[in-house]
């Protein structure tokens, strides 16, 4: 018996040193091929299946981390939590990813804070709204290479997007995942609903089999894109710690323009501007530069000559006077005093041009290590609104031979930024417009807010709707409208809001009136109204009539043109020679009297057998849309009707019309004389 138990316990024994030596060679046979214990455990998980299993792109999305912020509330949905996630892009396919862009679809009131391997394809400035969602541009790294062409390296064919935010009513144990997320660019792609486990989302985004793709060159490159705006940035010179850029600003839409424009972006490495040519900062801060992040490596450097070295410096253009200046100027399309016209009016005025030598810090201290700004935009002083995308790389411009010669340089590296207009949110415009006609004798005046309330709701209604005015009430500035207003309610037994409506706080109005309707056609006559001490040069309006444009005949006192594709249906309207210039507001003759508005002022006529069925007592007289220097006017929301008294249609002769026009420009020479 005491044998047999000795050679059990040594079977026992040689059994467990089998067992193990099995196990040891299943674990190196294991980590030889590329996976350990946790990594098998790794790869029982749905989302390394899926990734393995993709030929495209795969895109993730991780909420990591909440903690609750100040104010506390008691109410859950109002109450905000800070929070971390990270999204990636993982390049699957045997090609390139180029330009990529990921959408993610946010739905609690989220507030981005920082965003680190990304930005915003919008250029919105941190921190921004995107409880609507947002979209992500690849910054630096804009292309995502081939794991066959990389061996593999994930710092290549993958990007990581780093988010830090605010979003509210989402609390603990429920994660706040967005509804989802895909590739929004390249085009052709496919992305199904994303997969959603706890706090993880992901999806596999395959090429499009039915998608045709334009034909391009087979470059590295982006094709250049159309916009109503573009920025082109060529690096003209490169050196090891700085290189020469040019800015070429492009506008491209027959109806808009920039006045006085202002260009700003953001530099995400540390760049500062030395020196410019064309343009200028509007802060000039070369001594204050000695507290920037560059003085941390350019030590000995002299500071007093830089031009900023601002985060997000302002450039604006030079006066006309400095064209030729042999420091500041000598660049073509440069110093307009910052005007760019519609290509249609003026093309040598539709390019503004600008160079700068910007400086780089580590660890872009070589030649190649080329970077442009971000976070573009562009605004006026009485223009549209642009909505400005991130730069992309596309194929060097080509410059032609200073001397004239027929050679040709191209630059050492460009990119474009293309911007186009936005209508304007409600109370954000910059100009409105009031409707009269003649066959009532009030006048719809512009909406209540229309160009914005801003603090001054103390004493007025800003919900208010606009209170009908006589006629002459529309010559004198809003703060004297008052007592008119009150008279002419109280005349037609209107009852007044009480507070009185806000003012309109427009700097620009402009009034379409419906002259008469005879029976070949009828006639309008537009007025414009300057009520800021600023004097619009070479200003433009352009009215889109609808379907009833085709009975457009004539401007009279401006000079008129038919827009074609897209602009159909639009006329365009520019002050004719010597007329071009919108006079601002002046004060009146005595003190006491209200100030006077500049003012511009035309009939405008239309046929009656190219638009036989137009119903001018039906309000069909008025136009859809009505634009001044670019910027959409906010049209209001009713138009007048017509009255028991005059709802029949006035005949009329054409001769009436053509009287209408001479006595618009017989005012407009008598009061050019009186004042």
């Amino acid at each position: 018996m005491p044998l047999r138990r000795r050679w059990t316990a040594l079977c026992l024994v040689v059994v467990v040193v089998v067992l193990a030596v099995v196990a040891g060679v299943v674990r190196a046979q294991d980590y030889s091929n590329g996976g350990g214990g946790e990594e098998e455990d790794e790869e029982d998980k749905p989302q390394f299946k899926a990734q393995e299993a993709c030929n495209g792109a795969f895109l993730t999305y991780t909420f990591t981390e909440r903690a609750k912020e100040y104010p506390r509330t008691k109410n859950a949905t109002a109450q905000a939590y800070a929070f971390k996630a990270e999204a990636t892009v993982l390049n699957t396919m045997a090609e390139d990813l180029k330009a990529w862009q990921m959408f993610v679809g946010f739905q609690h009131k989220e507030i981005l804070v920082t965003v680190g391997g990304a930005v915003l394809l919008d250029g919105s400035d941190l921190p921004a709204n995107v409880s609507g969602g947002a979209t992500f541009a690849g910054y630096p790294m804009a292309d995502l290479l081939n794991s066959i062409e990389t061996a593999g390296d994930m710092t290549q064919i993958q990007a990581k997007i780093d988010i830090t935010g605010t979003q509210f009513g989402v609390k603990s144990p429920a994660a706040p995942m967005p509804k989802t997320i895909k590739l929004a660019n390249p085009a052709g792609f496919r992305c199904p609903a994303p997969t959603r486990k706890g706090s993880v989302m992901y999806v596999c985004c395959v090429k499009d089999p039915k998608f045709k793709a334009k034909k391009t060159n087979t470059t590295r490159f982006q094709a250049r894109q159309k916009a109503d705006l573009t920025i082109a940035y060529d690096v003209l010179q490169a050196f090891g710690n700085n290189y020469m850029a040019q800015v070429t600003i492009d506008n491209w839409s027959p109806i808009s323009r920039l006045d006085n424009w202002n260009l700003t972006w953001e530099w995400k490495r540390g760049e500062f501007i030395f020196n410019m040519r064309g343009a200028y900062t509007l802060t000039k801060e070369g001594p204050a530069c000695v507290y920037s992040p560059a003085a941390g490596y350019y030590k000995d450097f002299d500071f007093t000559p830089v031009y900023s070295c601002e985060k997000k410096p302002i450039v604006v253009d030079l006066p006309p006077e400095r064209e030729k200046d042999a420091a500041v100027g000598n660049v073509p399309f440069c110093c307009k005093n910052g005007t760019l016209l519609p290509p249609t009016m003026d093309e040598s005025k539709s390019r503004a041009v600008f160079q700068m030598q910007v400086y780089k810090v580590p660890p872009d201290l070589n030649r190649t290590a080329l970077y442009p700004p971000q976070n573009w935009r562009i605004t006026g002083k009485l223009n549209p609104q642009y909505v400005c995308r991130q730069p992309v790389r596309v194929s060097p411009m080509v410059f032609p031979d200073e001397t004239g010669l027929m050679s040709s340089t191209p630059a050492v590296a460009s990119w474009q930024v293309a911007c186009n207009i936005t209508r304007p949110k409600k109370r954000a415009a910059k100009c409105c417009v009031s409707f009269s006609a003649f066959y009532n004798d009030s006048v719809v005046p512009c909406n209540t807010c229309a160009c914005g309330c801003g603090n001054d709701t103390a004493t007025c209604d800003p919900d208010a709707h606009p209170v009908l005015l006589p006629p002459e009430a529309l010559l004198v500035p809003f703060d004297n409208r008052t007592a008119k207003a009150r008279a002419w309610a109280k005349i037609k037994h209107r009852r007044v809001a009480n507070p009185m409506p806000c003012a309109d706080n427009c700097g620009l109005s402009i009034n379409w009136h419906v002259v008469n309707n005879y029976k070949s056609g009828w006639a309008a006559r537009i007025t414009i109204f300057n009520w800021q001490d600023y004097t619009f040069k070479d200003w433009f309006a352009a009215v889109t009539m609808g379907d009833h444009y085709s009975g457009y005949e004539n401007v009279y006192s401006f000079n008129g043109t038919r827009m074609g594709a897209p602009f159909n249906n639009t006329i365009f309207m520019q002050g004719l020679p010597g007329l071009a210039y919108l006079e601002p507001i002046t004060d009146g003759r005595t003190p006491d009297d209200p100030r006077v508005p500049g003012k511009q002022q035309s009939v405008i006529s239309f046929k009656r057998k190219d638009a036989p069925n137009i119903n001018i007592a039906k309000g069909e007289g008025f136009p859809k849309r009505l634009y001044f220097d670019g910027e959409e006017c906010a049209l209001p929301e009713t138009i007048p009707k017509a009255s028991g008294a005059h709802r029949r249609a006035v005949a009329a002769s054409l001769g009436q019309i053509v009287m209408a026009a001479v006595l618009v420009m017989v005012v407009a020479a008598v009061d050019s004389l009186c004042l």
